[in-house]
């Protein structure tokens, strides 16, 4: 039997990767890292410009700080909830608010999963991916 020989399974796909963030240092190391690691990265520096680039580029995953100006975290997260086209998206919020009541409003709006920052690169990442 003629054929190639098998080959081993390559690394995932990359996801789509939504970081909104107004921190723009920050948000530009988060880019890196990703892109580093095979996903395809936008970058918004703020909740409005979070959805905007999100009814665009239809993320896989978004990473979204809480305390944005104007347009919080929280309402970015129950916006994308409330959009059929984005509602299917992993949210994971990444922020300085970290008390027990800061997880349980992330949770409420919307997000899946809460981060505390500095984050884990190695659990980010893991959470990206999966």
């Amino acid at each position: 039997m003629s054929g190639s020989p098998p080959t081993a399974p390559g690394p995932e796909p990359g996801r789509r990767v939504l970081v909104i963030d107004d921190n723009e240092d920050a948000a530009e190391s988060l880019r890196v890292m990703l892109q580093l690691h095979g996903h395809a990265v936008e970058v918004a520096l703020s909740g409005a410009d979070g959805l905007e680039t999100a009814r665009r580029f239809l993320p896989e995953v978004v990473l979204c700080d809480l305390g944005l100006p104007q347009l919080d975290g929280l309402a970015v997260a129950e916006a994308m909830r409330a959009d059929p086209e984005l509602r299917g998206a992993r949210l994971i919020a990444i922020t300085g608010y970290g008390g027990p009541e800061d997880v349980e409003r992330a949770l409420r709006a919307g997000f899946d999963t809460h981060l505390t920052k500095p984050a884990d690169p190695v659990r980010l990442l893991e959470l990206v991916a999966a």
